[in-house]
């Protein structure tokens, strides 16, 4: 028995506002159906954000119902969570996975986390974010008790473990009960792939560049899936590539050889199927940068689908690094800002917070506060009338009465 395992496909993502870049989304997944039909597999996993976002746009819906179409022709059936792309933070909400039932998917959730594969138990749950995850790691050691019963056993799940993720993870790799024989990942968008327990753990990594962070994994490792072949004692996984539609050019440009340089681009391009992402560093800039950028989009515009310039002035230090993973960005500022209050559970949800509102999810970030007081004031010792206008205020020192707020937190 064998089965195909991807993630992270994020159809209908319109990266840089181009359309150009959400076809090319499509164009991705619709090699990777191929493929998989190809390898004649038993079955296919997917490990979360099928979708850019949980409101799919129609022709994301389209393009995930031809494939799966397909894969059902095919006799070859899928298995998906939802990830933190296809889930809306609030009671009673649906990813849109759960669209496609009818056709044959089958949707691992809250309520359904199991399904059994002939002889191969299959348990998986949606995106939990960390001020969830004391929820999520008790439904983690129910799965674990239930996978005991089986011979052959998947976990998967769509997180990011502190082994491999090193800003807000949700799970620390000790979390991760270890008797599962395979742990379908999803989340990071690079390739993982790593003995754990009697079994591997293993991220495919995403189907095409989200981030230009994912350049130097991409360089290394390549785009696609995974193919893990279940009949041994232990998974055999192998790697299955997939070219994408259009490359991405990193390039550090001299202003003082401006011209020769921009010439040697030409000629890398020139011949490309579909134009591509340029990622230019342009050091010892002695001009206005606006000028030097209209010279080179004036000799390489029609050539680049987009070009991504970054101007280094003459005179200035500097240290060519990928910008994408070496700066501070929102979500590190506020665990430094916070680091002092030692309280990693109040850290969790400020860059929760700020992940979802940033995207204007207002319904689910008034759920995820709901949340955490239910989580941390319970215990009833003394009722308190809350009014939303009130200011919530630190308890004193040696304080440790625990208090239950009426009223929503809005």
């Amino acid at each position: 028995m064998k089965f195909a395992h991807l993630a992270d496909t994020h159809l209908g993502y319109r990266q840089y506002g181009l359309f150009e870049r959400e076809k090319d989304f499509y164009e991705v997944f619709d090699k990777v159906i191929d493929k998989i039909i190809e390898e004649n597999v038993d079955f296919v996993i997917h490990s979360g954000d099928l979708f850019e976002t949980a409101r799919p746009s129609p022709m994301a819906l389209l393009t995930f119902q031809k494939g799966l179409l397909k894969l059902k022709g095919a006799g070859i059936p899928m298995y998906a969570i939802a990830g933190n792309h296809d889930v809306v933070m609030r009671k009673g909400s649906i990813p849109p996975q759960v669209i496609f039932k009818k056709m044959g998917l089958k949707v691992l959730s809250n309520i359904n986390p199991t399904y059994m594969h002939e002889d191969v138990f299959i348990a998986g749950l949606p995106y939990y974010p960390a001020s969830h995850s004391k929820i999520l790691k008790s439904k983690l050691v129910e799965l674990s008790q239930k996978a005991h019963r089986h011979e052959k056993s998947i976990l998967v799940l769509h997180q990011g473990i502190d082994q491999y993720f090193d800003l807000n993870y949700e799970l620390e790799i000790g979390d991760i009960p270890d008797n599962f024989n395979y742990y379908a990942l999803g989340h990071i968008h690079k390739y993982i792939n790593d003995p754990f327990g009697d079994g591997r753990l293993v991220y495919p990594g995403s189907g095409e560049i989200w981030k230009t962070s994912e350049l130097v994994d991409y360089r290394k490792n390549g785009k696609g899936f995974v193919i893990v072949d279940f009949e041994g004692s232990k998974p055999n996984v192998k790697r299955i590539k997939v070219d994408i539609p259009r490359e991405f050019i990193e390039r550090v440009i001299d202003y003082n050889s401006l011209e020769s340089d921009i010439a040697g681009i030409k000629e890398t391009i020139k011949d490309f199927d579909k134009k591509p992402i340029l990622k230019l560093t342009i050091k010892d800039v002695e001009l206005d940068t606006s000028k030097v950028y209209d010279l080179i989009k004036e000799e390489i515009g029609d050539l680049a689908l987009m070009i991504r310039p970054t101007f280094i002035m003459a005179g200035e230090e500097y240290e060519i690094i990928n910008v994408d993973t070496k700066k501070l960005g929102p979500e590190q500022l506020i665990e430094s800002k916070l680091e002092g209050y030692g309280n990693s559970d109040i850290t969790t949800l400020a860059t929760d917070l700020y992940q979802l509102l940033s995207k204007d999810k207002i319904d689910e970030a008034s759920e995820i506060i709901n949340q955490y007081f239910n989580d941390h004031y319970s215990k009833i010792e003394e009722d308190v009338e809350f009014k939303t206008e009130d200011v919530i205020k630190e308890p004193l020192a040696g304080d440790d009465r625990q208090v239950t707020f009426k009223g929503d937190l809005k």
